[in-house]
């Protein structure tokens, strides 16, 4: 009870200190797989608190697993890999957050199956699908006026894995997919140009289960939970989109099942959500070098206790929030103010069913 009264009036003292303050709303969107629903709320930016808006949450395909903002915050996309389903939904998206479905979804069938994460390139040019029940990953060229995909020749590239997560470098130009392997995970380095992607090197992850994943603001070093193995491995990105493992890299995690990653805006602290110990672990990064170093300052050591499965992370634009999704039976979304890499715990939103993905509009 004493938590949650103290939790109300950081929330409440965080908009007292913000009155008079020009900001602007933004808004969260987060899939929920299991009941096919995009829930949406606005976002105080300061404060930090959510508000449900009406509509909300919206019905969107089959097992919604994945959601990606456009840069102009003008569409959303939503990922939808359940069963005769296998397409991607297109929203507009209103001023008041408020959204419209587009018709019709674009599908990645008959080469491509089970899409389940999105990742769209910096200049909201390209959208890449993982296509888990496939191997492969579907290109579509984005029309910027629209919003509208269309997939590019050649897709869906073929990456000879079964993959487990995929992410991009902020300069879009390398893409990086993880799988799992024996006797360690993989993680594939990919060219990327004008949407269309060609394998570079193949690199063991350290690890089992190589999950997480988590690229650095200015695209030196790419950071891997190896969800099995208990670890996170560090890796720094060549001018050609090699890997190599950096000094003491991996790191041991003190806590289990590493498997959702997130770097500030600012790039100065990794976020480490651990699914069977019920935390989200902090790093500071040491610049230089890219290696992490556990929060002193932590309410535990290097972390601070969540709900129940953290697995999802998701910052704000100005990195001031962190939004941490959970599954289980406390399923929702729980929102901290972020100090100095510190969380302060604000509130947790229930919404019912576990929570696949998060995205914040700028």
């Amino acid at each position: 009870m004493l938590r949650k009264a103290l939790a109300v009036m950081f929330a409440l003292a965080g908009i007292f200190l913000c009155v008079g303050c020009t900001t602007t709303s933004h808004y969260l969107y987060a899939t929920i797989p299991s009941a096919n629903q995009l829930a949406v709320y606005r976002q105080d930016p300061i404060a930090g608190v959510l508000t449900q808006i009406t509509g909300s949450p919206y019905t969107v395909g089959d097992g919604a697993h994945s959601v990606v903002l456009a840069p102009s915050g003008q569409y959303l996309y939503v990922a939808n890999p359940g069963q005769d389903e296998n397409d991607v939904s297109l929203f507009s998206i209103n001023s008041d957050g408020e959204l419209t479905e587009i018709f019709p979804r674009a599908s990645v069938a008959p080469l491509g199956s089970e899409p389940e994460k999105l990742v769209m390139d910096p200049s909201g040019n390209y959208l890449y699908v993982m296509n888990a029940g496939s191997d492969n990953i579907s290109v579509f060229s984005i029309d910027t006026k629209s919003g509208v995909l269309t997939e590019i020749s050649g897709s869906p590239f073929a990456i000879g894995l079964v993959p487990l997560n995929m992410t991009i470098t902020p300069s879009g130009n390398f893409m990086f997919v993880t799988a799992s392997n024996s006797p360690l995970g993989l993680i594939a380095s990919f060219s990327v140009t004008a949407g269309k992607v060609q394998l570079v090197s193949l690199t063991n992850s350290a690890g089992l289960n190589p999950f997480g994943m988590a690229v650095d603001p200015v695209g030196n070093y790419l950071y891997i939970g190896n969800t099995s193995s208990n670890s996170i491995a560090i890796f720094s990105i060549s001018s050609t989109g090699t890997l190599t493992q950096i000094p003491e890299s991996p790191l041991e995690d003190i806590y289990n099942g590493p498997v959702a990653l997130q770097i500030d805006p600012k790039g100065q602290f990794l976020y480490v959500a651990n699914q069977a110990s019920n935390n989200v672990a902090v790093y500071s990064i040491t610049a230089s070098t890219g290696l992490p170093v556990g929060l002193t300052t932590s309410t535990s050591t290097f972390s601070f206790v969540t709900e129940s499965t953290p697995s999802v992370l998701a910052f704000d634009p100005n990195g001031g929030n962190l939004y941490i999704g959970s599954q289980a039976t406390t399923a929702g979304i729980q929102a901290f103010q972020v100090t100095d890499g510190n969380l302060n715990p604000i509130f947790t939103y229930k919404t019912g069913n576990a929570i696949s993905s998060i995205a914040v509009a700028p």
